[in-house]
């Protein structure tokens, strides 16, 4: 077996993402919990093409603000862990409200994939989804799917191999705020990258400090085994 890449699995709850996973994986699976957490880990693998994808089922969640203990645990893992590519569960008859989600996780990381589910549902509702546009715009693949159906299943693993193997090289939009914010984000930005260098996104964490979350302070020092001093600096740069 060749190359073994970690796959994660983000998405709001009722999506199909858990029937996603368990169509991919099969019987390939197993569950426990987040190391110090209460939330359930779910994991499994595929085969493709002489690689062997490891799917990771993070928690359902409507966003990614760590105002709960799933919501940490899939941002830290998008963030921290970095998997090879993060897949995006979207429910095709709620787009817009599920798009909240995809916008944040492009903010987080590059390789992703946003992967509209009941797709079958939505087109006996009348609903029509162009998913080249919405590739077009918003950088990375998007992929039309029947999870409970399995439809799309070749596609989305060939993108998935696609990308892991460099042939596919995802360009995420980036989201444009008030001239206030980006002017704050200019700002604080370098000092930002300073610390944490190319291993998490400086725009991302500077974004997450303006809007206040000093959480993400204590993760960081966790995770990159930061100097108090630095994070100080972090701290007195967004006052």
């Amino acid at each position: 077996m060749g190359n073994k890449y970690r796959i994660a699995l983000a998405g709001n709850p009722n999506t199909g993402k858990s029937t996603l996973f368990n169509a991919l994986t099969g019987l390939k699976q197993h569950t426990g919990n987040w190391a110090g957490k209460t939330v359930t880990l779910a994991e499994g693998s595929v085969a493709y093409k002489g690689h062997r994808f490891q799917l990771i089922d993070l928690p359902g969640t409507y966003s990614l603000f760590s105002n709960s203990k799933d919501e940490e645990v899939a941002r830290n893992y998008i963030v921290f862990e970095k998997p090879d590519v993060t897949i995006v569960v979207l429910d095709a008859t709620s787009l817009e409200r599920n798009l909240n989600l995809a916008l944040q996780v492009l903010e987080m990381t590059k390789n992703v994939v946003i992967c509209i589910n009941l797709i079958d549902v939505a087109e006996e509702q009348g609903i029509r989804i162009n998913e080249q546009l919405l590739t077009n715009r918003l950088g990375v693949p998007v992929i039309k799917i029947s999870a409970r159906n399995k439809k799309g299943f070749p596609m989305l693993l060939d993108t998935i191999h696609r990308i892991v193997t460099g042939e596919i090289d995802c360009n995420p939009v980036q989201m444009k705020y008030s001239q206030e914010i980006e002017d704050r984000i200019e700002k604080i930005e370098p000092k930002v990258r300073e610390i944490v260098g190319e291993h998490v996104s400086s725009r991302w964490v500077s974004l997450r400090l303006l809007d206040g979350d000093e959480a993400l302070l204590g993760e960081i020092e966790k995770y990159l085994s930061l100097k108090r001093g630095d994070v100080n600096e972090y701290r007195t740069a967004i006052q």
